[in-house]
C-alpha cells in the first residue's frame, strides 16, 4: 500500500516541479526584461505607437530572412538615415552576411526621382528606404530595424560586456564629443559609438563603414549562451532604442541559431564595390554615381555564395 502511494505521488511531484521552473522562468524573464526597460528609460521608441507608416516587406522564403537595419542620429535635422545597413541569415547555415550600403550612393527613389539613398528614410521611413533598394538592387527584404543611436552603447555593452579590442590607427577627436588615442585597446559602449561615428579623415565615410562592420563582426564572435540568458534584458533596452517589426519569436530564433549552430564570422560587402562609381557633385550635392547593374551582380552573388569569412575588400 505504502508503495502505490508513492507511486502515485511521482507524477504529481514531477508537474509540480515542472510547473515551478515554469514560474521562475517567467519570473526571470519580467524581471529582466524590466530590467532592460530601466536602463532605457530615456529611449525614443518606449512609447512608440505608429512611429513611421506600414512595412510591407515580403514574406520571408526558403529561411532567407533579411533585416533592414537603419541607424538614426537625432543630430540630423532633416531626419537623413546616418547608416543603412542589410542584414542576411540563413536558417539552414545560420550564417550572418552584412550588407553596407554608402549614404551618399545616388540612386533612383520612388516617387521623388534621383537622390542620395540615405534621403529615402527621411521622405517616407523604413518603408520608402525598402522599394527604393527593391527597385535598385533587385533584393527583398522582410523586416527592419530603426535603431536610436543614443541606444547604441547600452545595446552592445549588454552583447559584448568584456568590450571589443580594436587598433586605432590615429586619434580620432573631431566631431564625436571625445577623443580615441593611437594604438590596440578595449573599448566599451560610448567610446566604440565614437570609433563607428568618426569619419573625418582622408577615408571618410569609407572608413566610418569599415569600421561599422568591423565592430559588428567582432561583437557577433562574442555572441554566446550568456547573451542568450541576457536576452530579456538586451529587448527591453531594444524596446526603447529600436523601433522594429521583429517579432520576438524570429529575434530567439536568429540567437539560438547563431549560439548553438556552426556560423563562422560574418560575411561583409560594401555598396558601391570598388570600381563601380564615380565621386561627382550634383543638385544634391557630392554623390557616389554608381554602375547599378554592377552592384547588384555584386549583391546577388554575395548573398548566393555558400562561402564563409567572405570580406568584399573595396577601396576608395
Amino acid at each position: 500500500m505504502r508503495r502505490s502511494k508513492k507511486r502515485r505521488k511521482w507524477p504529481r511531484n514531477l508537474f509540480l516541479a515542472f510547473t515551478l521552473v515554469i514560474a521562475a522562468g517567467i519570473v526571470y524573464w519580467v524581471y529582466q526584461y524590466n530590467s532592460g526597460l530601466a536602463m532605457a528609460d530615456n529611449g525614443p521608441y518606449k512609447y512608440d505607437g505608429k512611429t513611421f507608416d506600414p512595412f510591407e516587406g515580403a514574406d520571408v522564403q526558403v529561411g532567407q530572412i533579411n533585416v533592414l537595419l537603419i541607424g538614426s542620429d537625432a543630430r540630423d535635422e532633416d531626419g537623413r538615415s546616418d547608416t543603412l545597413m542589410i542584414a542576411h541569415y540563413d536558417q539552414t547555415t545560420n550564417n550572418v552576411k552584412l550588407i553596407s550600403i554608402m549614404r551618399d550612393t545616388y540612386v533612383e527613389i520612388p516617387d521623388y526621382g534621383m537622390n542620395k539613398i540615405n534621403a529615402a528614410f527621411a521622405f517616407g521611413g523604413p518603408e520608402l528606404v525598402r522599394k527604393t533598394i527593391k527597385q535598385n538592387f533587385d533584393l527583398d527584404v522582410n523586416y527592419y530595424a530603426v535603431v536610436d543611436f543614443k541606444g547604441f552603447p547600452k545595446i552592445i555593452d549588454l552583447l559584448a560586456p568584456d568590450g571589443i579590442e580594436v587598433d586605432i590607427p590615429y586619434e580620432m577627436s573631431h566631431g564625436i564629443g571625445m577623443t580615441l588615442k593611437p594604438g590596440e585597446q578595449i573599448l566599451h559602449g560610448n567610446e566604440l559609438l565614437g570609433y563607428v561615428r568618426f569619419r573625418h579623415d582622408r577615408l571618410s565615410d569609407f572608413g566610418r563603414v569599415e569600421r561599422q562592420q568591423e565592430v559588428l563582426t567582432k561583437v557577433k564572435e562574442q555572441i554566446g549562451v550568456s547573451s542568450l540568458m541576457n536576452l530579456p534584458k538586451i529587448l527591453g533596452v531594444v524596446d526603447s532604442y529600436i523601433d522594429t517589426n521583429v517579432d520576438n519569436k524570429t529575434i530567439l530564433t536568429i540567437g539560438k541559431g547563431i549560439v548553438n549552430g556552426e556560423s563562422k564570422g560574418l560575411d561583409t560587402l560594401r555598396i558601391p564595390i570598388a570600381g563601380s562609381f564615380e565621386d561627382k557633385r550634383v543638385n544634391v550635392g557630392e554623390v557616389l554615381d554608381i554602375d547599378v547593374d554592377k552592384n547588384k551582380g555584386a549583391l546577388k552573388e554575395f548573398l548566393s555564395s555558400a562561402d564563409n569569412d567572405m570580406t568584399y575588400v573595396v577601396s576608395s
